[in-house]
C-alpha cells in the first residue's frame, strides 16, 4: 500500500492514477492521519477482497480501530476479528505496562 500526503497529491495527482494502474491501494493522509483510501477496481480482484485487505493493513499499522476496519471491509465486527486472526494480526494489544498489571492481578 502506498501513502500520499495531501500536499503530494496536489503536486502530483498523476501518482494516484499510476498507483491504481499498478493495482496498488493508495492511502491519502492529512497531517499524518488517513482521510481517503483509493482502491483500484481494474486489478481483477473483487472489490470486497480489496477492502478486507486494506482494512486489515490499516488496522495492523494501528491507523484505524477494529470497529472502523469492520466498517471498511463490510464485515461484521466478529467476522473482522476472525479475519484478522486468520492473518495472524492480534486484536488484543497490550502495552508492556498493561500486560504487567493484567498478570499481577492473577497473584504471585
Amino acid at each position: 500500500m502506498h501513502t500520499l500526503t495531501d500536499d503530494e497529491l496536489r503536486r502530483e495527482p498523476q501518482a494516484l492514477l499510476d498507483d491504481a494502474r499498478r493495482g496498488e491501494v493508495t492511502l491519502i493522509t492529512t497531517g499524518g492521519l488517513p482521510v481517503v483510501m483509493a482502491v483500484p477496481l481494474a486489478d481483477g480482484r473483487p472489490v470486497q477482497h480489496a477492502l478486507v485487505d486494506l482494512a486489515a493493513q490499516l488496522y495492523d499499522r494501528e491507523m484505524i480501530s477494529l470497529e472502523r476496519a469492520a466498517r471498511i471491509s463490510g464485515l461484521a465486527y466478529s467476522e473482522m476479528i476472525d479475519e484478522l486472526g486468520q492473518r495472524g494480526i492480534a486484536t488484543i494489544r497490550l502495552t508492556p505496562g498493561e500486560l504487567e498489571r493484567e498478570l499481577a492481578s492473577f497473584g504471585p
